[in-house]
Formats: C-alpha cells, structure tokens, sequence
C-alpha cells in the first residue's frame, strides 16, 4: 500500500511543474520591447491612369518612296522661250491658250500662252480641230494626249462607257449595255486609269485641310479564290496578307487625297502617308484621325518627324541616343473599336501626338469629336462605285494592278465629277426648272470645288 504522503509530493511537483509552465509560456512584455523591429514594406505605388508623353525612336525610320526620290535627281527645268510676237492680220477666233506643243524637236514643247500656236481647220471634217505651230511649223491634232486619240469610236460612246464604269457595273456589264467588246472596255479603262493618275497628282497638291482620316478597308483578289492554289494553302494566305484599299480624305470637304492597294504592313503605310504628304501643302499641319493600327504611328514619324538629342542627366557616363520625334505641330489621334461577334462592343478615344486640348480646338468648330466615321463611309462609296471591291460579287479582280485601275476611275469620279449632298450651297435666287416641279434652291457641288 502506498504510502499517502508519496501522493502529496507527487502533486506538489506537479504544481511546481504546471506553474514554471505557465510562467515560460506567459507573454513577457520586457521580451517583446527587446524583439527587433522589422521595417514594414512601403505600400506599392498605384500606376498613373495618364499617358505618358511619347519617348520617341530610338533609330530613324525609313520610307522607300522618299529614298528613291532623294536618290533621283530632277532634271533642269527649261528655258521658257520668247512669246511670238503679234501680227496685223485678223484676230483669230479660236482660243488655242489652253493648249500647248507635244512634241519634242520644238523649243514651245510645254509652254501655254505663248501665242506659238493656231488654228487650221478640221482635217478630213473630222469632229477634232487640228493646230499648227508657227515655231517648228508642225500640225498636230488639238485631241493628242488624252483617251479619245486615236479611237475610232465617238466621245459620247466612251464617256458613257466610263460613267458606267464608274457607277459601279462590272466590265462584262459595261460591255453588254454598251454593245461593245469587254476587251475594248478593259483596254479603255487602263488607258483612263493612266491619264487620271496624271491628272491626280497635277490638279491635287498644295492642299489645306485642317483634318485628315485614314482607314483600310478589306478586298479579295480572284486569284485566290480561282483554284491556282489549295484551300489550306488560301486560306493561309487570306489570313496573313489579304489586299486591303488605303484611303486618306479631308472629313470637311470630302475630298479624297489619296488611295492604294496593298497589303497591311508598314511599308504599305509609308506609301500611304508619303502619297498624302505629297498632296498636302508644306505648310499645312492637319490633324490625323486614324484606327488603332500601330504602323500609321511609325509613318506618321517618318515624314513628319525630326531627330533630337537629349540632355545629359549626369555629367559623366556615355551620353543618351539620338530620338527621333513628332514635330511640335503635328496632331495625332486614334479611334480604336473593339467588335466581338461582328458587333462594336467599346469605343476607345487616345491622343497619341500632343494633347487633347490640342485636338479640342480643330474638332470645336464642326462640333465633331475624334473619330474616323467619315472615312468609312468613304469605304461604302468605294464598295458602291468599284464593281471589284463589292462583297460577293463575280467581278472581281485577278490582281492589284486591276484593281489600282478601277480605284483610279473612282478616285477621279468621287472628287471631280459626282456632287455631294453635305456640300451643297444655296443659290440667291432659286432658279426655276423647265418642267412643272419646284425652284432648284441649291447648287451642287463636288468635294474638288468644296477644298478650291
């Protein structure tokens, strides 16, 4: 039997046990002053919602068209001859100013007014005048250069034909409601296509606009959809490098500054860009709506840009890079919309060169704000006007060169010959029509008469 007093010291250990425990485990506020104190983080800085102002290129960007012009030197210009003098005889009738010597073996080649050149009657009675030159003493007809020489059908038959063209109907259409062959209206279109190409860049330059909006719009080429490659393989193709239309136009004046044809890459915005440049006038500093492609902003750099360097911020080390920067005037905005499903979601407004007080004050006057709604509806028109750029249709073209030809006839139609509506001006006086309807109180105009 064990003995009761074991009992009572075996408790009494226990207790001492249980207290020195407690006593160990009980925070000691003298512990916790000597524990080292642990820096706390610094709370994480919260990013800007401003944009930051554009850093610059590090290298100079490059466009091929103005490497190749810079290389290419212009030739002398030449030496304006003496006017002819005046002679007692009757004054002539016919006002041949406007015209002016083809050809080359004559010192007038080129000049107008110069009184080098007369009027000699119709030759074989003929619709066309013929001219002679009093310096080399040679004839030419007064039709020489443009579509109609040398076609043996009337103007009307190949105005009309044009117009068609124009209008939107195919070259098999055109040919079937003309009563003409569809390679005689294929030879006349790129005929037309060159000389309204010339006409573009001689009538079009030292434009002032004080807006310009670029947009691509998507084409197909029956060259891949003809069968010459395989499905996967056009499939691929489309994907990767489908034909899209440029356009470049004035949203105040509906003028149309510049089209092309060709794939969506950088070199394809440089062309662009450096056609528009070319149009616009030297002096002139627009402001540039465009949609979120990347390339316009790099080509924008190219012909409006500048290179500086920047300061030094310490005065040893190497110094910083050359940058290439916007120039101070140059404005810059983008419209990017997000579609999901074939339906715009969210519209996105970014300045990108300057500031949107900048912008502000360009936009002000026509109550607009930055947006490029102007130039897709210019997309419509072309889709409308170009039988090859139409969805699902059987015209298309087998090319780019055919297609530059048809875009070249709807440039030239679209700003010189088809009025529009948003444009139009009131007469002072209504002018009363021939028939039983009412006064016209408006005078038509075109997008070349709406910018002068």
């Amino acid at each position: 039997m064990v003995p009761t007093l074991f009992f009572y010291q075996l408790g009494l250990v226990t207790l001492a046990w249980f207290f020195l425990l407690l006593y160990w485990l009980w925070p000691n506020d003298s512990a916790i002053r000597r524990q080292p104190i642990v820096p706390s983080k610094p709370p994480q800085r919260k990013r800007s919602s401003e944009p930051k102002p554009f850093a610059g290129l590090t290298h100079t960007p490059l466009c091929a068209l103005c490497e190749h012009e810079a290389v290419e030197t212009a030739p002398a210009p030449p030496r304006r001859p003496d006017p002819r003098p005046p002679t007692h005889r009757r004054p002539r009738t016919v006002d041949t100013s406007t015209h002016l010597w083809p050809h080359t073996d004559c010192d007038y080649r080129g000049w107008l007014g110069l009184g080098n050149l007369r009027a000699n009657g119709h030759p074989h009675g003929g619709p066309w005048r013929q001219l002679h030159c009093l310096g080399c003493n040679g004839y030419f007809p007064e039709h020489h250069g443009t579509i109609f020489h040398g076609k043996r059908v009337t103007a009307e038959l190949l105005v009309r034909v044009l117009a068609c063209l124009a209008e939107g109907l195919g070259i098999r259409a055109t040919a079937r409601v003309c009563e003409v062959d569809p390679k005689t209206v294929l030879h006349w279109l790129v005929a037309v296509a060159d000389q309204l190409q010339a006409f573009a860049r001689s009538v079009l330059c030292d434009v002032h606009v004080r807006q310009v909006q670029l947009d691509e719009l998507y084409a197909l080429l029956s060259a891949v959809k003809a069968g010459e490659v395989s499905e996967a393989e056009a499939i691929e193709r489309l994907e990767r490098s489908p034909q899209w239309v440029w356009g470049a136009m004035d949203p105040e004046s509906k003028l149309l500054l510049a089209i092309d044809v060709g794939d969506r890459t950088l070199a394809m915005a440089q062309r662009v860009v450096h056609h528009v440049a070319q149009v616009l006038a030297p002096d002139c500093a627009p402001l540039f709506l465009t949609d979120g492609l990347r390339e316009y902003l790099t080509a924008l750099l190219t012909h409006y840009g500048h290179g500086v360097q920047p300061p030094r911020r310490q005065a040893q080390g190497p110094a910083p890079k050359p940058r290439w920067l916007p120039l101070p005037h140059l404005l810059y905005a983008q419209v990017v919309e997000t579609v999901r499903r074939r339906r715009l979601v969210a519209v996105t407004h970014r300045v990108v060169f300057e500031t949107l007080d900048a912008v502000h004050p360009v936009l002000a006057p026509c109550g607009w704000q930055s947006n490029t709604a102007f130039v897709e509806r210019i997309n419509l028109t072309i889709r409308q006007h170009v039988a090859a750029v139409g969805r699902r249709v059987s015209t298309l073209c087998k090319g780019a060169d055919g297609m530059r030809q048809h875009l070249a006839l709807s440039h030239a139609y679209s700003n010189f010959c088809l009025p529009h509506a948003a444009l139009r001006q009131p007469l002072p006086q209504p002018l009363p029509t021939h028939g039983t309807g009412s006064a016209k109180p408006w005078r038509p105009c075109t997008p070349a008469m709406a910018a002068g």
